[in-house]
């Protein structure tokens, strides 16, 4: 139980905080398994758009404060990557 003004306030703001960013951190693992699934099945075209899509959101999120920006730097750089390889 919180003893101070502030420690309420934020004990009643953690659960829309934790529900916010789960659904944020959902949104963007389906849109890299998307990804991830069109870059199996050999369309280049597909992979290179859902890159696009999945690069939108990892980017949402770092903006948000929901995921580190240089986790999201790194994500999509391997993402980029993995799709270079496979077009080559």
């Amino acid at each position: 139980m919180a003893n101070h003004k502030s420690a309420a306030k934020r004990a009643r703001q953690e659960p829309k905080r934790r529900e916010r960013n789960g659904a944020v951190k959902s949104r963007v693992k389906t849109s890299v398994k998307a990804f991830e699934a069109a870059l199996e099945s050999g369309d280049a075209e597909a992979a290179k758009a859902r890159l696009c899509t999945a690069e939108r959101e990892l980017r949402r999120a770092a903006s948000c404060g929901v995921l580190p920006r240089t986790r999201v730097s790194r994500k999509v750089s391997r993402l980029a990557k993995r799709l270079a390889q496979a077009s080559s």
